[in-house]
């Protein structure tokens, strides 16, 4: 199996024969020196002589993914790609051209698959350990342990794109260099992670590998590499006295690496200092490690170490805009056991329940907005986040489930409901009656109906809740909120209170 990550500052392939037991070993390994974020940052495009050599290094790929035998592959882009206008044109010329086909990740992603590789090159347990990805054109800064990433963030602080937009004449020179430290002050982190101590700092890219080595830190092979904040700064400061040249000669960098390292470190030292982190752990890999990792546990060569919650990095979301994290799991429990004990009914599938489950954890954030009209602002939240294994298109959809968990129906009124296609207004439609059903059970946000039983009897649906007898503000707010229920799938929705489970 292969992967394939097209950076912003080099394309890099890994091939790879999965050992049986989880792990792998490396067949083939080439790194692409073609930067395409020459221009997107400043013009705005993906440059054309940079397109042309990214086109023929990957159909160079291609070949040798051929004479490899590669079974499975997994190619991505990020940000240099993913914000650039012409992208789609590239994207077709590197299908039609290479025959591979690319895809866009999000920063959500990309940290996803860093953290499967980072994982299982060093023990997390279950403590918080801050994780910091920087690459070309963006940085990626995550909370983590040895199970999930609880939270995640991405500036728009790649180490391409501040050479691209500050260096003026030589990239080394100290204005350069004092631009660079203004830039990295204005990340701020959120006070609840810069507050509690962690774990540890660990940082993965290309950059602080480079650092690393420069520094000649390291255990003895078996762990990850150290570097000390001091020592860090310290580093820093000979680096930007230096020309690119001079960077090149001394310490063997090369020439794509000796001019932007010295505006990676600056970010990293910066976000070692924010959350008061006196070394930098180290442990090499990255996005094409995680690539590989995920292809050998979807492929079941192994069982996973763990299940993956589908709804960890939703969690994440919710938790910045401050949601009722109870409320909300629980409305996504009993929205789940809906859609699986009706699926006679609603004739709809797992895509469809991976939506409305994540609609109805996240249905309230709206309220970070204002609670007036909070549905809507959750519309907006949503459908603008990023979640690891989720299209765009995905979240639109999801945010629109969520904005109708309460208040008027599905409307061709409304735009963003009119923009869909046929088949996509009747997912939202049959999705939030479920949703709306869900809500209404959890009225009070006391989770006190701890599930339920639900059954089709004539044109009733039956719903007998588990663990309270006393459901009389549900079965009020049922008769408000089922409405566009009865009105998709011809059901009238009853509720019985049950006995209280010891």
């Amino acid at each position: 199996m292969a992967a394939i990550d097209c950076g912003t500052n080099a394309i890099r392939f890994l091939a790879a024969e999965p050992d049986g037991g989880g792990a792998f070993h490396v067949v083939g390994e080439t790194r692409l020196p073609v930067r395409l974020g020459h221009g997107v940052f400043t013009v705005g495009r993906i440059d054309d002589l940079a397109a042309t050599e990214a086109v023929e290094g990957l159909s160079r790929v291609a070949r040798e993914m051929k004479e490899l035998s590669i079974a499975r592959y997994r190619a991505v882009a990020t940000s240099a790609v993913r914000e650039s206008p012409n992208r789609r044109a590239f994207l077709r010329r590197v299908r039609e051209e290479s025959g591979l086909r690319l895809e866009l990740i999000s920063g959500t992603e990309e940290i996803r698959l860093v953290h499967e590789a980072v994982r299982r090159r060093m023990p997390l347990g279950t403590g918080s350990w801050v994780l910091v990805e920087l690459g070309g054109g963006s940085v990626e800064i995550a909370v983590v342990d040895g199970e999930k990433v609880s939270w995640s963030e991405t500036h728009a602080m790649g180490a391409v794109r501040m050479v691209e937009l500050f260096s003026r004449g030589e990239p080394g020179a100290d204005h350069f260099a004092r631009l660079v430290e203004e830039y990295a002050a204005t990340i701020r982190l959120p006070e609840k992670l810069t507050a509690r101590p962690i774990a540890g700092f660990i940082a993965t890219g290309g950059n602080i590998e480079s650092l690393s080595r420069i520094c000649r830190s390291g255990t003895d092979g078996a762990g990850p590499s150290r570097i000390g904040r001091g020592e860090l700064r310290d580093l820093i400061g000979r680096l930007a006295a230096m020309t690119v040249a001079d960077r090149q000669r001394v310490y063997g960098l090369r020439a794509d690496r000796a001019d932007v390292i010295v505006p990676a470190a600056i970010v990293y030292a910066h976000l070692a200092e924010l959350v008061g982190a006196e070394e930098i752990l180290v442990p090499g890999g990255g996005v094409r490690e995680g690539i590989v990792f995920d292809l050998i546990d979807r492929q079941g060569i192994r069982r996973p170490a763990r299940a993956k919650g589908d709804l960890d990095d939703a969690l994440a979301l919710g938790r910045k805009f401050l949601f009722d994290e109870r409320h909300g799991e629980h409305v996504a429990l009993l929205a789940g056991q809906l859609f699986d004990q009706l699926m006679t009914v609603h004739g709809m599938g797992a895509r469809e329940r991976r939506l409305l489950v994540t609609a109805a954890l996240l249905h309230d954030v709206g309220g970070f907005v204002s609670i007036k009209s909070h549905h809507k602002h959750s519309l907006y939240l949503i459908a603008r986040a990023e979640l690891s294994g989720f299209t765009p298109r995905d979240m639109h959809l999801v945010g629109i489930i969520a904005r109708y968990h309460r208040k008027s129906a599905p409307s061709t009124l409304h735009p963003e409901f009119s923009q869909l296609t046929a088949a996509e207004r009747e997912r939202v439609r049959r999705c939030a009656a479920i949703l709306r059903v869900a809500d209404a059970l959890d009225k009070e946000h006391s989770q006190k109906i701890r599930g339920l039983q639900a059954v089709v009897k004539g044109r009733e649906l039956q719903i007998r809740a588990e663990g309270s007898m006393d459901v009389l503000l549900e079965q009020w707010a049922l008769k408000k909120k089922d409405d566009l229920f009865r009105e998709v799938f011809g059901l009238q929705v009853t509720l019985d209170g049950g006995a209280e489970r010891g």
